[in-house]
């Protein structure tokens, strides 16, 4: 069975993706994105599948896009935003090496304005993404080896530092 070396969660617009792809890059490894993955599959947007088939639908796709990329994949691995609110995810993510990207909300305006693409910041962007990050915060801290700030750091600066904490080499 492989495992992915590194699995990274966070909130939606904190950078797994570009992170992620940063990280693969300097550990010589592939990068893999779980809502790629369904995207993929299911031939429409996640924000899509939100509105056509509500959120218990897209968690049931997700949950078995994560299942088979954490057996699939041997490199980084970022998960959807809401994906560790899933137990059984989250078992699955026990004693594996997880980064958890954290920002706050003066950041997530930055870097994502908080638009209505997001399906789950639709009416009250700012206000919903506070709600998130409350129910879910102790969920990333839960299954996270190491928590690496990406407050007014760079991609480049987030990648060093998630290095850095896994104290892991680059290629």
């Amino acid at each position: 069975m492989s495992a992915p070396l590194v699995v990274l969660v966070g909130p939606m617009g904190v950078g797994k993706t570009t992170v992620g792809a940063l990280l693969a890059e300097r550990l010589g490894v592939g990068y893999r994105d779980t809502d790629a993955d369904i995207v993929a599959a299911q031939g429409r947007t996640v924000a899509d599948i939100f509105v056509e088939e509500g959120e218990p639908a897209f968690r049931a796709l997700e949950k078995e896009a994560v299942a088979q990329a954490l057996v699939q994949h041997d490199g980084v691995l970022a998960l959807g935003g809401g994906a560790i609110l899933d137990a059984d995810t989250r078992e699955l993510l026990s004693g594996r090496r997880v980064v958890y990207l954290s920002m706050d909300v003066e950041e997530a305006v930055k870097r994502t304005g908080l638009n209505a693409a997001r399906p789950l910041l639709a009416v009250n962007p700012r206000k919903q993404w506070r709600e998130l990050m409350e129910a879910r915060r102790h969920l990333y801290e839960e299954v996270a080896t190491a928590v690496v700030p990406t407050d007014g750091r760079t991609p480049e600066e987030v990648t060093q530092a998630a290095l850095d904490a896994l104290e892991l080499k680059e290629a």
